[in-house]
């Protein structure tokens, strides 16, 4: 039961086969006897009353969420009621919220059960790893010996060790994708602005709304099925504009692999993937060709990944700057940005999706010395930058290897699909050895 998806344990809740109170008390069991320190707060007491509440719901024969019963846990940077949001930052240590972020809201809306918050790096600062001085260093559950990536690598380390069912964290630079990759679990960064990010801020009065792009928040899980139901419980406009019009997630553009027209780079000088993640991209594209996929490799025309990576990394400063600086500077990425963004839907017109690694190399050492560390957002800029759909994809290796799943804007479940799809022939997520 350890390692089942959130989608398998929803349904035999729903029918009335498992206990939600049984299932909850078990991670939280767990969680109390691991020593990743993935997740680093618990509410056992509120966890339980909310699993036995949903386990009575089911006996009355209530219409229940396709979450319902189903125990979960959160990045530590997305304010949940009652617990404490540190942001790995000792200043706001002490710092509980007195409201759900809109996601949480929507999980718990779903029937989930919030049990527990999972590591961050301090101040979501660093894509490579997660440590801080409020709760310390979180390790990874293939070789606690290396890193699970960061921001979110809590919550990454947390599905891989089957400490949680489900999970949602945030990508601003890879920080759901790395992590993802980093600890052999599937990670979704969706279209740019599907989920809404309020209540998800450091603690203190709300800042200036400024401008949320390129971050995202998205579901880490155990198969490519679990971020299609996350993500079609959390995503949607928010606020004043949840009354203007519905949303729905876009239905995927095939159900069969072999019908999915796809493009591939599997590897590039500027960027060269290591011999270890080389091998397991090749391996799993070799695969998807005996199974039919007919791939196609090279850039799109119009993309040049390296400008794409340094106009990403332009992004990603305005977006802590709030628009302050260069003007002129501002206005020239912006026209990248957006050539970027159309180049792809033009390549999206004749390919399905695109695949690529998630991350130039598999997890290493903590306190290591990484001569190419800022070359971990490399693969993933190619996605951020236009703000296309994500998923990271486990494809096995020694360690896990992270296959990138790029999809056309906007239809987050193609991506999502051919992900779950590719896993009969490329291997999926695999618990790791006790």
């Amino acid at each position: 039961m350890t390692f089942r998806t959130a989608t398998a344990v929803a349904a035999e809740i729903r029918r009335g086969a498992l206990s939600a109170r049984d299932l909850t008390e078990e991670l939280l069991d767990r969680i109390d006897g691991s020593a990743l320190n993935a997740v680093v707060e618990t509410h056992r007491d509120v966890a339980l009353r909310a699993a036995e509440d949903a386990d009575r719901a089911v006996a009355r024969g209530t219409d229940v969420g396709p979450l319902h019963g189903v125990p979960m846990t959160v990045k530590d940077a997305f304010a949940v009621a009652g617990m404490h949001t540190t942001w790995g930052e000792p200043a706001f240590a002490e710092c509980v919220a007195d409201r759900d972020a809109a996601v949480v809201e929507r999980l718990r809306a779903a029937g989930a059960v919030v049990a527990g918050k999972s590591n961050v790096h301090r101040m979501l600062a660093d894509f490579g790893q997660t440590a801080n001085p409020v709760y310390g260093r979180t390790l990874n559950p293939r070789d606690p010996a290396r890193t699970p990536g960061g921001s979110s690598g809590g919550s990454a380390a947390a599905v891989a060790a089957g400490l949680s069912y489900l999970e949602y964290g945030s990508d601003l630079a890879g920080s759901i994708r790395i992590p993802a990759a980093y600890c052999g679990v599937y990670g979704l960064k969706p279209t740019a602005g599907t989920v809404p990010l309020r209540g998800f801020q450091p603690p203190g009065p709300p800042a200036d709304p400024g401008r949320d792009f390129p971050s995202a928040a998205g579901p880490l899980a155990r198969s490519a099925a679990d971020l299609r139901l996350a993500l079609g419980v959390t995503g949607g406009p928010d606020g004043a504009e949840a009354h203007a019009y519905s949303w729905r997630l876009a239905p995927p553009r095939h159900s069969r692999l072999a019908d999915f027209r796809v493009g591939a780079v599997l590897d590039d000088p500027r960027c060269p993937v290591t011999s270890e993640v080389g091998d397991a991209l090749s391996d799993a594209v070799d695969a998807l060709a005996r199974a039919g996929v007919e791939v196609t490799e090279g850039w799109p025309d119009g993309v040049d990944p390296v400008a794409q990576a340094e106009s990403f990394g332009f992004q990603v400063e305005l977006f802590f700057a709030m628009h302050e600086g260069d003007l002129d500077g501002v206005v020239e990425q912006e026209r990248r940005r957006l050539a970027s963004a159309a180049a792809w839907s033009r390549y999206f017109r004749d390919a399905d999706v695109f695949l690529s690694p998630t991350v130039f190399t598999t997890a290493f050492l903590h306190d290591s010395e990484q001569s190419r560390y800022d070359d971990q957002v490399f693969w993933i800029a190619q996605a951020s930058l236009p703000g296309l759909p994500a998923v990271t994809a486990p494809i096995g290796g020694a360690l896990p290897t992270g296959l990138q799943v790029v999809g056309p804007a906007h239809e987050d479940d193609t991506a999502i699909t051919f992900a779950g799809l590719a896993a009969d022939v490329t291997g999926g997520f695999v618990p790791p050895e006790e």
